[in-house]
């Protein structure tokens, strides 16, 4: 048998391949038989590679690498070909492609199917409080609660965002306070992108402020039903004609002038006008005919997540249909868990809540995102699978991006026109300090240029912040944090560009200057090398003399120097003096010993690290 198909060989391959020699036979019948019983239709989900499209063409892969060579596409066997690409080699080959669309329950956003209407009954709304630092949404609310939030707030300014659901005539009401400063806009938005009916809350002696308007802008991108409250009405230079006017400009026309927007005057401090403003709440939601099925696996998103010491992951959720029972397993953005605990907004333990209902709960494996949705399963073994895909999936996507950049291929690329995006990784000592330069970096466009901050967390730059901006194409910010030796050797291997700063306008100032293409020669740091303190002699009339190792680079007489105690700067200055044995030394590489002494510095202590560095003129 095996003659008779080393006879019809030659015969089909001739049409291609007349020059094909003996020592092939066996591997060219096995190519023939993968032809002749290969798919006729290649289909896939998200992509392919160029070895997977030859398996289902029945091809090798070099032959695709040769055909897409002769078009002017360098691939290799492993590249992730696009959507017309895949179409254009199965032309060649005389193959029909399908490009399937699988829905599994890993995508469960885009799964939330219509409820049948009579399973349906009403929900509370979610209203949320938006509006200009210190016009009175917090004491609005507290007002609205008859609590004391406000005096809980540092400084009087809102933090973070508060769910609350209050009872109004027998109702309920959820209330999401959003903190009004400039620097938590992206937090805004998460409240706003899951509300019913905004509430903009507008100071009647101060007006329109950069920060209503932005509230405005984000009621309508939701495209909900808004609520003007016009506050402070008891102050003596309230004028409320004139916020009427100005939020007029915004396309919110009041009733009385024969607009659509219900205006509410209202004194929070006194509790004038909030009936009137429940009740409007109220009758906006009648109207909306806000329902759910309470009957069902809980789904919903996340307003706030932290991780607290104690406690680990604590996260607050905003039921948006079902019922969340104590016990569930769920699956919150690439995050999964059971809820050990669950407590309301007023910090009691429930076993259950339905929709509109704000819950904080803890048992998750992980701090999710705010703005991530979450959804309950019956079974923990297919929460957990689901949970895996869904980071599996994102470790994908994020690998499949390009390669990471510097600030000279920024500023070449923005200039010829080539990007419109800047992604940037900020990582800085708090939480507070990496929200602020989050929120001030997406506010800089220039020409049609915007940032895009894609991670923003408190810590040390890490390894897998370097592989996310390696897959990202990203730079890395970090503000008064300083990155190990192990992570600035990750960094050079990946080619990623790390910018440290400690004032966050100087940063600005770059990114501006970048994006506008004005980058000037300016002075760098370049980090010669890093010693350990390995011993301490105390000299009298001299000082702290470090025994050190040198085990990066090297240490020279004329660099500056900075201590480094468990990853924190604690003094930047320069050396005074810098020995071998009893000479002194000009530079002193790794791997040697040295004798070194700070300029005006003598609390040193075994394994600290110095740092030595020093200012060089580049281009940037």
């Amino acid at each position: 048998m095996a003659q008779n198909n080393n006879k019809k060989k030659p015969n089909n391959n001739n049409k291609k391949k007349p020059n094909n020699n003996n020592n092939r036979k066996y591997s060219g019948s096995s190519k023939k038989q993968e032809v002749n019983t290969g798919v006729e239709v290649v289909t896939y989900t998200d992509t392919l590679t160029v070895s997977e499209l030859a398996t289902q063409i029945g091809c090798t892969a070099s032959e695709i690498i040769k055909l897409l060579f002769m078009l002017g596409k360098m691939v290799t066997i492993n590249t992730n070909l696009d959507d017309e690409t895949i179409e254009l080699v199965c032309m060649e080959f005389n193959k029909e492609v399908k490009k399937e669309v699988v829905i599994d329950e890993a995508n469960f956003e885009e799964l939330q199917v219509e409820d049948d209407p009579s399973l349906l009954e009403e929900r509370p709304p979610v209203v949320t409080i938006m509006g200009h630092v210190d016009h009175g949404k917090t004491t609005l609310l507290d007002s609205i609660r008859k609590t004391k939030v406000v005096d809980g707030e540092f400084g009087g300014i809102t933090q973070h965002i508060g769910a609350y659901q209050v009872d109004v005539n027998k109702k309920k009401v959820t209330f999401l306070d959003t903190p009004g400063h400039e620097a938590f806009t992206a937090m805004r938005a998460r409240g706003a992108s899951v509300t019913d009916i905004a509430i903009i809350v507008v100071a009647a002696d101060d007006g329109v402020k950069p920060q209503t308007r932005e509230a405005v802008d984000h009621a309508k991108a939701a495209g909900v039903p808004v609520i003007v409250a016009v506050n402070k009405i008891d102050k003596p230079g309230a004028n409320i004609d004139r916020v009427m006017s100005e939020m007029s400009d915004l396309g919110l026309m009041p009733e009385e002038w024969g607009g659509s927007t219900i205006y509410c005057q209202v004194s929070a401090k006194f509790g004038d006008g909030i009936q009137d403003l429940l009740e409007t709440i109220l009758v906006l939601a009648e109207v909306q005919e806000l329902k759910a099925n309470p009957n069902r696996m809980a789904f919903g998103s996340v307003i706030e997540a932290k991780l607290d010491k104690g406690r680990g992951p604590v996260t607050t959720l905003l039921i948006q249909n079902g019922t969340l029972h104590a016990g569930d397993v769920v699956v919150v953005g690439t995050c999964f868990g059971r809820v050990r605990k669950m407590t309301d907004d007023m910090g009691r333990e429930i076993k259950s809540a339905g929709p509109s209902c704000p819950v904080e709960i803890i048992g998750l494996n992980d701090v999710p995102i705010a703005g991530d949705n979450f959804l309950a399963f019956d079974n923990e073994r297919k929460g957990r699978q689901i949970a895996e895909t869904r980071l599996q999936a994102k470790i994908e996507s994020e690998r499949r991006s390009s390669s990471a950049m510097t600030l000279d291929d920024l500023s070449n690329q923005i200039a010829a026109g080539d990007i419109k995006e800047v992604p940037l990784i900020i990582k800085a000592d708090v939480t507070g300090s990496a929200e602020a330069v989050k929120a001030s970096m997406e506010k800089i466009e220039v020409n049609g240029v915007r940032v895009n901050v894609i991670r923003s967390q408190a810590g040390a730059i890490s390894e897998s912040d370097i592989m996310l901006a390696s897959a990202s194409n990203a730079i890395i910010y970090g503000f008064n944090v300083r990155p190990s030796a192990q992570v600035r050797a990750k960094a050079e291997e990946e080619g990623i560009q790390i910018r440290l700063h400690n004032i966050i306008y100087k940063a600005l100032e770059e990114m501006e200057a970048v994006m506008k293409g004005m980058m000037a020669p300016v002075y760098e740091e370049v980090v010669t090398g890093q010693a350990e303190v390995r011993q301490l002699y105390k000299i009298s009339k001299v000082g702290t003399v470090a025994g050190c190792m040198v085990t990066e680079g090297a240490i020279k007489r004329d660099c500056h120097v900075r201590i480094i105690r468990d990853g924190v700067v604690i003094y930047v200055g320069k050396l005074a003096s810098l020995k071998r044995f009893q000479n002194d030394a000009k530079e002193v590489t790794v791997g040697f010993d040295c004798g070194i002494m700070i300029d005006g510095y003598n609390d040193l202590r075994e394994g600290d690290i110095f740092e030595g560095f020093v200012n060089e003129e580049v281009e940037q």
